[in-house]
């Protein structure tokens, strides 16, 4: 992390640790959704009763358990059947995963247009990330949405304090190497306070590090690290010239001259698992 970068990311510490700043959390239902299903004996109904307190999460959750993730199964419309039928850990991973969502709401007008933009970004990552963990067995689909959305995270406290700060920045592009410097940082600052799994830390803290050693099976930073770099969000900061170099195309038998994305089979689930995300 070179001075600039570190300078930065102290900012966000105090803004922070002085309460200027509250880093992003997940919405109350959501938290108590992820709480009970880990921590208490609870039904399905106990669960669809408390996702009904949140009109547009329910709706949300509806449409998804209608989605290409779930093609298989019939269209379902009540919360409590679509419960049962998917399980409390796939209901758990999709709430958090659709809650991510409002997170990414900008407050003020200036920050709105790169948020949108983030969202973007992290939708795309986690519809791909999504199709291609479904083709890697002892892989979760949910945990591979889950963790494309998640890939940014740090993004936002970046973006507000660089607002704030009066360090103008030349063009867009010295602010994006200020943030792929410091996503790492600040994503698993933020998933720490959100009690997060260590494979997840791993997925913020490693998904632009193309020179990790393949080691172990195939695992999540694997399934993000193809789906940034077949699905063109890298923004040219990670110097990437040859794909059979990075080891996650191997652990996941993938020719990395066969781009993933681009195969007809894989091409209307993805589109129409990030439009899903998006509205």
């Amino acid at each position: 992390m070179d001075a600039r970068a570190e300078t930065y990311f102290q900012k966000i510490q105090e803004a922070v640790a002085n309460e200027k700043m509250v880093l992003p959390t997940l919405p109350e239902v959501a938290l108590r959704i992820r709480h009970n299903i880990e921590h208490e004996d609870c039904s399905a109904k106990d669960i669809a009763d408390l996702l009904y307190q949140d009109g547009s999460l329910a709706a949300h959750f509806i449409r998804i358990a209608n989605s290409p993730i779930y093609r298989g199964y019939e269209k379902m419309n009540d919360l409590q059947t679509i419960i049962s039928r998917i399980g409390l850990r796939t209901v758990k991973e999709l709430v958090v995963s659709l809650s991510i969502k409002q997170i990414f709401t900008a407050t003020s007008d200036s920050l709105d247009k790169q948020f949108r933009e983030a969202w973007s970004v992290s939708t795309g990552v986690a519809a791909i990330s999504s199709t291609l963990t479904s083709t890697v067995p002892g892989l979760s689909p949910e945990q591979g949405l889950l963790a494309g959305l998640i890939h940014n995270i740090g993004t936002l406290p970046i973006l507000t304090v660089a607002e704030q700060s009066d360090d103008n920045f030349e063009d867009e592009a010295e602010l994006n190497q200020l943030i792929y410097t410091l996503q790492p940082h600040v994503g698993k600052f933020i998933l720490e306070t959100w009690k997060f799994p260590p494979h997840l830390l791993d997925v913020v803290t490693q998904c632009y590090d193309f020179k990790r050693p393949a080691q172990g099976s195939a695992d999540y930073t694997d399934i993000v690290q193809v789906s940034l770099l077949q699905g063109g969000y890298i923004n040219g900061a990670a110097n990437i010239d040859d794909y059979s170099d990075v080891a996650a195309f191997k652990k996941l038998d993938l020719n990395p001259e066969v781009n993933f994305v681009e195969l007809e089979d894989n091409q209307e689930k993805i589109k129409e698992t990030q439009n899903m995300l998006l509205n």
